[in-house]
């Protein structure tokens, strides 16, 4: 029972109208909350799952949300940084800098050094020394961001170690995923890197925490 995986059906739909309308909010600077909005997409997806039942199964449907939270929502992070006043614009390179300058020092310093391995289950190549060596590269990054830009050098660190931080454990997550699904890549849109996610993985979990924290630090910083 249930659809092909290449299938182009109407539970992708469904979930492609909810994000839509997510970015169309988020854009326009509507007055309607995104939380009402995925859950008018979880309740078309329904819709989707009854009137076409037994096409579809429970499971597809929770899969079809998680995707759209997971990829859709979770990215737009990005976007919200970006309209952090006049300085996002530097803040979405940064964090994109620190994100993919924290792996590149990770592995590098994985392969000179690297002994302890973080979760060997899951990635066995990661190791804590390499973890230690990307956090401090990122942190580098800040830094000479900081000084490049001028924006304030104790908040570019600190949004430098949240960033690399989550980044690893997102990269973990997308690693635990494809594990499961008994797939090397998650897509081949780029030969040689993969898919789309195999790119922004740890952008998905890092970009949160960067927003929730430069929040968090110009407040701070307002009322200091």
């Amino acid at each position: 029972m249930g659809v092909r995986q290449n299938e182009f059906n109407l539970l992708e739909c469904a979930g492609y109208v909810g994000i839509i309308l997510f970015y169309g909010v988020l854009y326009f600077n509507a007055p309607v909350s995104g939380e009402l909005l995925i859950l008018a997409a979880l309740v078309l997806m329904m819709f989707v799952y009854v009137f076409t039942y037994p096409k579809y199964e429970a499971n597809q449907i929770m899969s079809a949300l998680f995707g759209l939270v997971y990829v859709g929502v979770m990215l737009s992070f990005i976007y919200q940084t970006r309209m952090i006043a006049d300085e996002g614009k530097y803040l979405v390179w940064l964090i994109f800098i620190c994100s993919w300058g924290c792996d590149t020092c990770a592995y590098c310093v994985g392969m000179l050094i690297g002994k302890h391995k973080m979760a060997p289950r899951i990635s066995p190549k990661k190791s804590w020394e390499g973890f230690a060596g990307g956090v401090a590269g990122a942190m580098v990054m800040g830094a000479i961001g900081s000084f490049v830009v001028g924006g304030p050098l104790g908040m570019w660190l600190g949004l430098a170690a949240v960033v690399a931080i989550t980044s690893v454990f997102g990269d973990l997550v997308e690693s635990m995923f494809k594990r499961e699904a008994g797939i090397k890549d998650s897509g081949r849109i780029m030969p040689g890197h993969g898919g789309i996610l195999d790119r922004f993985d740890a952008l998905l979990i890092s970009s949160p925490f960067a927003f929730v924290y430069l929040i968090g630090a110009h407040v701070l910083l307002e009322n200091m």
